[in-house]
């Protein structure tokens, strides 16, 4: 199959973005807005890799349909501008308008927009001003176990229900529809016979704060390709199969589990 030359990021800087900071090699690192709605482990990961030197972005703007909630507390105390999306009679009053939020984005010159645990469907306004530059990080093994209102607790009750024997995290690019994107990386968890929904999301967890930087790390560098069929492929892997991995990259282990 052919694969074009073209990475994800492409898009995001052939238009009018800032300079940004540069890393210690000199290469603009890429601004980064993070949708979140709780805790925001995934956000707190990403930001790790970033304070690590292991992801080259920066946190510019964090976007919550729940003002208040953990993860905009952290990205306060790191000093990141937070908004809320979208307007709500009980969480957010001040919410913007699909409109305002694309604007305040483009303001903010962001490149890649990051969902971290972020419940809300995302408005066709804002996927289409950021083509090929979302990410969603989902905690089962799409296409299985997505759409409206599998998120938390529910979606490894259903797995376990369902007697799957595997399940883990999957990183993807969304699109207008919940968990409906094309699938980018995956990690496998085994589903134990006596699990409970919370010890498997433990797991699960566990394998999403290693996953999801990686991947960050790779729209990041444009070292994500696309096949002409529209699947992205880790650049690491595009000549590689899964049992000629190369042996310095710092992402063998999601190759074999794509």
């Amino acid at each position: 199959m052919v694969l074009t030359c073209r990475a994800a990021s492409d898009v995001a800087q052939s238009s009018d973005r800032g300079q940004g900071s540069q890393n210690k090699e000199g290469s603009r690192k890429k601004r980064i807005a993070v949708f979140v709605s709780g805790g925001g482990s995934n956000y707190k990961a990403i930001q790790a890799a970033i304070d690590a030197g292991k992801v080259n972005g920066e946190v510019v703007a964090v976007i919550s349909d729940k003002p208040g909630c953990k993860a905009t507390e952290f990205a306060s105390e790191k000093g990141v501008h937070v908004s809320a999306y979208p307007k709500s009679a009980k969480f957010a009053p001040e919410g913007l308008s699909a409109e305002d939020l694309v604007q305040l984005l483009r303001e903010k010159k962001v490149d890649i927009v990051l969902l971290a645990g972020f419940l809300k469907l995302l408005p066709a306004e804002l996927v289409k001003a950021f083509p090929q530059a979302i990410l969603n990080i989902h905690p089962a093994l799409l296409p299985a176990f997505g759409g409206k209102g599998f998120y938390g607790l529910r979606v490894h009750s259903a797995v376990i229900k369902s007697g799957a024997w595997f399940s883990g995290p999957t990183v993807h690019f969304i699109d207008e529809n919940y968990d409906a994107g094309v699938i980018v990386a995956q990690r496998i968890v085994r589903v134990l016979p006596t699990d409970t929904p919370e010890e498997l999301q433990a797991r699960v967890l566990k394998e999403e704060h290693y996953l999801y930087p990686i991947v960050v790390s790779a729209l990041c560098d444009g070292r994500i390709r696309w096949r002409d069929d529209g699947v992205p492929i880790l650049e690491d892997y595009m000549h590689s199969s899964p049992t000629e991995l190369p042996e310095t990259s710092s992402c063998r282990n999601v190759q074999a589990i794509i």
